[in-house]
């Protein structure tokens, strides 16, 4: 179960060359998790977790407008706190090392930054910019200016209907809560004596920008972007950027921040507004997302594996068209390469004592990613019926996703051999393991209609 809340105030004062913004503002996230073995509260429970964090921010800036000049600076002040209370019964390899810890953490994050934009000749326009930030979680948090960003864009007009733009910035991001607030059993922050630092990414980008006529617009983009100091897992050296594209918690787990990573690519988008009568968008990205494969001493051995989103090539196709008498019709297809994934350790995952608290199989680190999925695409379709009276206007529609019914790819399921009773069948070769069975089938596609009322005043 899941609650959360944001609220918040903003109040700007008008000066005659600019105006000052103060906001304050508060939120929290509420989650609660458990689970017992065979889903049956009489036997011994599995996972029993509860964490809360709320956020409370105030942030004050400043705009202002000088000749040719456009100034933005300011400042923020941000108090955090974090509880969670943890027990999971889990293996590491054939180790059975539960988790079982409780949080109550509280912290301190600040930051200051400020940006400056002006126009050259009517044809260049610049901006540079500048941010640190900090926090009070430990001494290689608390500094601003190890945490310095400084970012630069540009933009050069060739032609009145073509830009060349470039920017280039660093960026740092504190890792998860879930990260920070790991504790041992006597509750000292485990992450906290693993000098777990910001996370450091450095973003490139170039590319040019058409407009052929008003109707129209292309722009091609190439990308190039850094990650230093990722929270790899001391268990299975394994950048917790990938673990995150699972459903779950993910950063509870000792941490060392020595990974890295990187991402590039090239990204085209095409925009018509009359495109055979449509309201057409277009869009490519041709991506490669590595992460570092770390030695045995966690560090960047300098080979670089996939990500959990690596899929290569995305690509979505969007239009609309309105036609007389209130009605409409749109449709967006879209495709997305297969990302890669783990196999799974068979050998250790068939041992009773490990499938009897998992109940499924455990991951082959060791093989990272190496396989892969197959690609996937959908195409929706929507079309809708307006009424407009004097004051109000009534929207019928029919919405249909996946119109061809396009089954997808899924890594492959195990299980255990069951016998007549539906207990699991140990290995007769082998006392100490189940027998295991492979669920062959694909990942499910589903035609989902939905039918629509839309009343607005």
């Amino acid at each position: 179960t899941q609650w959360n809340y944001t609220l918040g105030t903003v109040y700007k004062h008008y000066a005659s060359n600019g105006y000052h913004t103060l906001v304050v503002s508060r939120n929290m996230l509420n989650n609660r998790q458990y689970k017992f073995t065979n889903n049956d509260d009489n036997l011994p429970k599995v996972l029993d977790y509860t964490s809360w964090e709320a956020e409370n921010k105030l942030r004050y800036e400043r705009d202002l407008g000088l000749k040719n000049y456009s100034i933005n600076f300011g400042a923020g002040l941000e108090y955090a706190r974090y509880f969670n209370s943890t027990y999971r019964a889990k293996f590491v390899g054939e180790t059975f090392t539960p988790d079982t810890y409780e949080t109550n953490m509280d912290l301190f994050k600040w930051n200051i930054f400020g940006q400056v934009n002006r126009t050259f000749f009517t044809k260049l326009t610049v901006s540079l910019g500048v941010r640190a930030d900090a926090s009070s979680y430990s001494a290689e948090m608390n500094n601003l200016f190890k945490q310095l960003s400084p970012r630069f864009s540009a933009s050069y007009m060739l032609k009145p209907n073509l830009f060349l733009n470039a920017n280039v910035g660093r960026y740092y991001q504190l890792p998860p809560y879930t990260a920070l607030g790991f504790a041992n059993t006597t509750g000292s922050l485990v992450n906290k004596t693993n000098g777990l630092s910001y996370i450091q990414s450095d973003h490139l980008m170039a590319g040019f920008e058409w407009q052929p006529n008003e109707q129209s617009q292309i722009t091609v983009e190439g990308f190039l972007k850094f990650y230093d100091r990722y929270p790899v897992s001391i268990n299975d050296s394994v950048s917790i950027s990938s673990k995150s594209a699972d459903y779950g918690t993910f950063g509870d787990e000792p941490l060392v921040s020595t990974g890295k990573g990187r991402t590039f690519g090239v990204e085209l988008l095409y925009r018509n507004k009359k495109l055979l009568g449509f309201n057409t968008l277009f869009s490519y990205t041709l991506v490669r997302s590595e992460t570092s494969l770390m030695n045995s001493n966690l560090k960047p051995s300098g080979k670089w594996i996939p990500t959990s989103w690596d899929n290569r090539h995305l690509v979505t196709l969007t239009a609309t068209r309105s036609f007389k008498k209130g009605w409409d019709f749109g449709f967006k297809w879209r495709f997305v390469g297969g990302p890669p994934y783990t196999p799974y350790d068979l050998a250790t995952s068939s041992l009773i004592n490990v499938w009897n608290v998992q109940r499924q199989p455990s991951l082959d680190y060791s093989s990272f990613n190496s396989l892969r999925l197959q690609s996937f695409h959908q195409l929706d379709i929507r079309v809708d019926k307006s009424y407009y009276f004097q004051s109000w206007m009534l929207n019928f529609y029919v919405d249909i996703q996946n119109v061809y019914n396009f089954q997808g790819d899924r890594p492959p399921l195990y299980t255990t051999v069951s016998d007549t009773n539906g207990n699991p069948v140990v290995d007769p070769n082998d006392a100490t393991r189940y027998l295991l069975k492979k669920i062959e089938g694909t990942g499910g596609g589903t035609v989902l209609p939905t039918i629509g009322v839309i009343v607005e005043f």
